[in-house]
């Protein structure tokens, strides 16, 4: 079933899979915190970052973020800027919480590629969370010589306290404790990625809780999940979908809802502004 606005109609069935389903699977991308308001480019990339734009000429903070910057100190200036606006600042709209109240008397588990930890922020507790792709608030060694994260919010807000003419002070720049290495981001964008023990004990839960569940009535709710990623959410849960016959699959993702032929019967794709969705429901 397709639907490409918000009518009566789809919010009465949505709530229907909610409170019918024994279980719910959430998979959320990158679009679920662009409809809350974390976008990454034009008026909000402009207030945050007009100084990098004006020298570099950056078109977003995505791109920006791989930029071969000369020293350390600038390089944490920016990088600073990025984490604190997109890990500790809030969502400009509340749809996490809207989401949140929706599953909340549900058995449900929440798997992401989103690494702003928006939906702890809204009061999901993370054993309920598997984050596959890192935390914009966790640390590792660049090397990486051991396989530990570490948290940086005391020492982000004092970078972007401290920084000047897109500088931080050299004493801030973080180094490996036990290497001496630079620390780097805990984010999966190459082979360096740390996966530690937090990491694997989310995992052994997400694949618990797909396995408890497979056969009674599961609803996977895909929200915002594009195309860069598709291994990580979209491809498993059309396999579960199919492979299940009590499985209900719901994309909702504007322009970018679909699903194979093979189970279509049981999906509902919604081709509509994901923030409209949420607030209908």
């Amino acid at each position: 079933m397709q639907f490409t606005e918000v009518s009566s109609e789809l919010a009465a069935l949505l709530k229907t899979k909610i409170a019918d389903a024994d279980a719910i699977l959430i998979g959320a991308g990158a679009g679920l915190s662009t409809a809350a308001g974390f976008t990454y480019d034009g008026e909000r990339f402009q207030k945050y970052f007009s100084d990098f734009i004006e020298k570099y000429h950056f078109r977003d903070m995505y791109s920006g973020g791989f930029y071969p910057f000369a020293t350390q100190e600038e390089r944490w200036a920016y990088w600073s800027r990025y984490i604190f606006i997109n890990r500790y600042m809030d969502t400009p709209k509340p749809l996490y919480r809207t989401l949140l109240q929706l599953v909340k008397d549900k058995e449900y588990f929440v798997l992401t590629t989103n690494v702003d930890h928006c939906f702890q922020k809204a009061g999901i507790d993370k054993k309920r969370l598997f984050y596959t792709q890192g935390d914009f608030g966790l640390w590792q060694c660049s090397v990486p010589c051991h396989r530990r994260t570490y948290d940086n919010e005391d020492v982000v807000l004092k970078m972007v306290e401290q920084q000047k003419d897109m500088r931080i002070p050299s004493e801030l720049v973080p180094f490996c404790p036990k290497c001496g290495a630079p620390m780097r981001m805990n984010l999966r964008n190459d082979n360096t990625f740390v996966e530690d023990y937090g990491w694997h004990e989310a995992a052994s839960r997400y694949v618990d809780f797909a396995d408890a569940h497979k056969d009674e009535r599961l609803l996977l709710l895909e929200l915002g999940v594009g195309a860069n990623t598709p291994a990580i959410i979209k491809y498993p849960f059309w396999r579960l979908t199919y492979r299940h016959p009590n499985t209900t699959y719901v994309c909702i993702n504007f322009g970018e809802a679909e699903c194979p032929k093979e189970i279509e019967d049981r999906a509902i794709l919604v081709n509509a502004d994901l923030a409209e969705v949420l607030e209908a429901l």
